[in-house]
This record gives structure tokens, C-alpha cells and sequence, in this order.
């Protein structure tokens, strides 16, 4: 029986690193974006900005996740296949942590002394260079541990794809308890697998912090 569990959440355990990994490639970058457009010097942009940022940070990721999901079906009768599943809970996942990764982004790099600009543009610093060689270095060593909550928080909200038939691991419990009738064992193996990848990421997490402040 053990076997037959845990044979078939591996395909589920796949599943749930695929949604981490795509959404972090996703939700990363584009938060990075956002954290630009909020600090920006053009008003409309940045009130925009920050009002979409509250917006998503103000209602639920499972509300969210159903919008993009029934959305263009609705508008545009998309039909609900399964690559448009996994495609529109990507988004949903990705749109929901770009805004809270542009929020970690802004006070990162907002907490960096203005002093440093300003000896950055007398070295003779582009504010591109300044960025990516000053500012930034600093600001992640600054936001990593927020970071790593939210990553460790993502990876359990992956779950939520199993509400549109994305074969994570509570999607293959469901199978595995209407199929073989295995109600409990599932649930227990789940969890340890839970615990075992935040515990792991977080260690990680953790050490890279340990490396970071060696020059501190």
C-alpha cells in the first residue's frame, strides 16, 4: 500500500515543484518591475502601481486565481484544457507573489542610505551601474529573510491547484482516496513531503543569509 502511495504522489510531487519553480521565474522578475513602477517619479504610474499592489495583497489568492482561471472563458470562451489550467493558475500564483515581492523589493531598496547614490554618481556611476553594483547587492541581503518566507509560503499555497485539476500532491490524494480508497496514509505522507521541502528551503534560506552577512 505504501508503495502504491507514494508511486503515485511522486508524479504529484513533480507537479508541485513545477508550479514553485514556474511561478518564482515568473513572479520574481515581474515583482521587481512593479517595485520599480511604484517608486517612480511619473505619479499616475506609480498610484497605479500601488493601487493594483493593494488590490492583490488586499483580497484572497483563491479569489484571484478563480478570476484569471474563469475569466477569459467567460470573455473570450477559452476553452479548459489542461495546458490552460496549468497556464492560468501560473498566472494567478505569479501575478499574487509579484506584488508582495515588489512590496519586500521597495522597502529593500528604499532602506539603502541616499548617501550611497550620491557617492555612486560623484565615482562616476550610470544609475544603472549604481543599481546593479551598489544598491542592489545590498537591498538583497537585506529583504532575503521576507523572501524566504514567501517562498516557503508559496510552496504550500500550491495546493490551491488542486481546486482546478492540476495534478499536484492534494490533486493526487483526491484521485488516490476516489480510486484505492486510501483516506489517512495519503494525507500523513503528504504532510511529511510538506515539511520536509520548507524545512530544506529554509536552511537554505537560512545559510545563504550566514554568507551573506560574512562581509557585514
Amino acid at each position: 500500500m505504501i508503495q502504491t502511495v507514494l508511486g503515485a504522489l511522486n508524479g504529484g510531487f513533480l507537479q508541485t515543484l513545477k508550479l514553485f519553480a514556474v511561478t518564482l521565474a515568473g513572479a520574481l522578475p515581474l515583482g521587481l518591475l512593479l517595485s520599480f513602477c511604484s517608486m517612480s517619479r511619473f505619479k499616475p504610474l506609480r498610484w497605479l502601481t500601488r493601487t493594483l499592489v493593494w488590490i492583490v495583497r488586499g483580497t484572497p489568492l483563491m479569489l484571484q486565481l478563480l478570476v484569471v482561471f474563469f475569466g477569459p472563458y467567460y470573455l473570450f470562451g477559452m476553452s479548459l484544457s489542461n495546458s490552460y489550467r496549468f497556464y492560468a493558475v501560473i498566472i494567478g500564483f505569479s501575478l499574487n507573489y509579484a506584488a508582495y515581492f515588489a512590496e519586500i523589493y521597495r522597502a529593500g531598496i528604499e532602506s539603502i542610505p541616499v548617501g550611497q547614490y550620491e557617492a555612486a554618481e560623484v565615482l562616476g556611476y550610470s544609475k544603472a551601474q549604481t543599481f546593479v553594483k551598489i544598491i542592489l547587492p545590498q537591498a538583497v541581503k537585506n529583504i532575503l529573510p521576507a523572501l524566504g518566507n514567501e517562498f516557503v509560503t508559496m510552496i504550500k499555497e500550491t495546493s490551491l491547484a488542486s481546486t482546478f485539476y492540476i495534478g499536484e500532491l492534494m490533486y493526487t490524494r483526491t484521485l488516490l482516496m476516489s480510486t484505492k480508497f486510501y483516506a489517512w496514509q495519503p494525507l500523513i505522507i503528504i504532510a511529511a513531503i510538506y515539511f520536509v521541502v520548507t524545512f530544506v528551503l529554509s536552511k537554505g534560506i537560512q545559510y545563504m543569509e550566514k554568507r551573506m552577512s560574512v562581509s557585514d
